[in-house]
């Protein structure tokens, strides 16, 4: 999720997954994937740099837990080895 700003000055997050295309005519509008339209304030770059840094921070996520996965897990025990 991405924190815009409303025309209105209230803020909104939006699931930046549901974007269709950001538009800059002369307000931002952001249409989503159902075909609402979303103005916000911000412009349309600023929209695409949190979209962007949004990921980034979800893919550094996603490799700090692959770096880790191996703290995060019990140990395995083979008891079928120790039995024999």
């Amino acid at each position: 999720m991405i924190q815009l700003t409303r025309l209105n000055n209230h803020p909104l997050a939006v699931n930046s997954d549901l974007i269709k295309f950001v538009e800059q005519a002369p307000d931002t509008v952001i249409t989503l994937v159902n075909g609402e339209k979303i103005v916000v304030l911000e412009s349309a770059q600023e929209v695409l740099e949190r979209v962007v840094n949004f990921r980034r921070q979800v893919m550094q996520g996603i490799m700090l837990w692959w770096d880790n996965r191996a703290a995060l897990l019990p140990p395995v025990h083979n008891n079928e080895a120790e039995e024999k």
